[in-house]
Formats: structure tokens, C-alpha cells, sequence
């Protein structure tokens, strides 16, 4: 659930660089790293190098626009994210288990819509996952079990799905519409199962509250 390995590439967005463990280790071990414009300016000034940036441009520095030209994919359509964007050229690659870091903080507009947008990435195919320096949220539909660390917090949002019910939880989910309704819940066991008709957003956190 809380997948490390076989990811086939990472999204490193454009807001705060990742500091724990978990997304430095998946960043680290990366098989194949899109930035997301000015997202490549934190990676390449720790050493390292990008197989893609992708965005409009408007948030790299000029000094690595230059440098890196030959890998820079320049998508100026407005309608969508530069998170998206990359997203769906790893989609059109064949690349499916996507892991996204750095797509928190900065900006809390920015850190809301990134994380609304994971449904969409499901509905168009993608296993995907994005880690922040506390917790993963992982988009789902229907039913799903998930396994993590003996008394982690668990916040369940509902993207217009409908009978809920779960096992294992603190608080047994009802069918909740406000977006609320489903948060500050908790996993004692460290796996628990949730069942619904349609899409949500579970975010779990690395360690436990215990």
C-alpha cells in the first residue's frame, strides 16, 4: 500500500522539497524523475539530474532553462497543473505506478488542488500515490485494504462516493458527504479495510499517534 518498490517513475512537484525519510528515499531511488518546472532547480542543486522537466517554464531559473534545454518538455496550456502535465506524459510513456513528492506546502491552493487531482490521474489509469513529509494520499474506488503502522491516523475524503462502511478503523465510516465528515479516524491494528461505491481520498500517516 505504502509502495516503495516497483514504481515505474516520480513526480517531483514544485512546492516544498521533501525532508523525511520516506519521500527522500523514493525520490533517491527513483528509476525516472520528472520535475515539474521550478521543482528542478532543488533537485539539480543537490547533485542530481532529471530525465524530464516539464511545465511552462515561468518557475525555472534561467541558468538551468539553458542547461538542461535538450530535456525540457514546455507545455504552456493554462486549463491544467504542471503535476498534470507530467503525470499524463508518464501515462502516454506507459508508465503507470506513479509515486508524486513535493506536491505539499508553498501554497495552500496549490496543496489543495494537487491532491483533488489524484482521482483524476486513477481515472485515467494511474497507480498513484503522493507522499508529503507526514503521511501518503492514496485516491481509491470502491473497495481497498490497506496495511501501515499500528495506530497511524487515517482521514478518508469523499469524492462523490457513496456507502461507505469500514472495518478496522477507530470510527466505523458511515456515508458522509462533507468533505470533513471522514477525517481524524485512526487504524489501533495497523490495517483496515474500507468499502464504498465510487471515488475517495484516504491519507494515512507514516507513525503512529500512539
Amino acid at each position: 500500500m505504502l509502495f516503495n518498490k516497483d514504481i515505474d517513475a516520480v513526480v517531483l512537484a514544485n512546492g516544498d522539497y521533501p525532508t523525511a525519510p520516506r519521500p527522500v528515499e523514493i525520490l533517491e531511488h527513483s528509476p525516472f524523475t520528472v520535475c515539474c518546472d521550478g521543482g528542478a532547480d532543488g533537485y539539480i542543486a543537490r547533485g542530481r539530474t532529471p530525465d524530464l522537466i516539464i511545465g511552462d517554464g515561468d518557475s525555472l531559473c534561467a541558468e538551468n532553462r539553458a542547461k538542461f534545454h535538450s530535456i525540457i518538455i514546455r507545455d504552456t496550456d493554462q486549463q491544467t497543473n504542471d503535476q498534470t502535465k507530467a503525470v499524463k506524459h508518464l501515462l502516454s510513456l506507459g508508465k503507470r505506478r506513479i509515486a508524486i513528492v513535493g506536491a505539499t506546502g508553498k501554497r495552500d491552493d496549490h496543496t489543495l488542488g494537487n491532491i483533488a487531482l489524484l482521482t483524476e490521474y486513477m481515472r485515467h489509469g494511474a497507480e498513484v500515490r503522493s507522499y508529503t513529509d507526514y503521511g501518503v494520499f492514496i485516491p481509491c474506488r470502491g473497495r481497498h485494504s490497506f496495511n501501515c503502522k499500528a495506530g497511524a491516523q487515517v482521514s478518508v475524503f469523499n469524492i462523490g462516493a457513496t456507502g461507505f462502511s469500514s472495518q478496522g478503523l477507530s470510527y466505523p465510516l458511515y456515508d458522509f458527504t462533507a468533505l470533513w465528515q471522514g477525517t481524524l479516524n485512526e487504524a489501533p491494528e495497523g490495517n483496515f479495510t474500507i468499502e464504498a461505491q465510487g471515488d475517495y481520498i484516504v491519507y494515512i500517516t507514516y507513525e503512529s499517534k500512539y
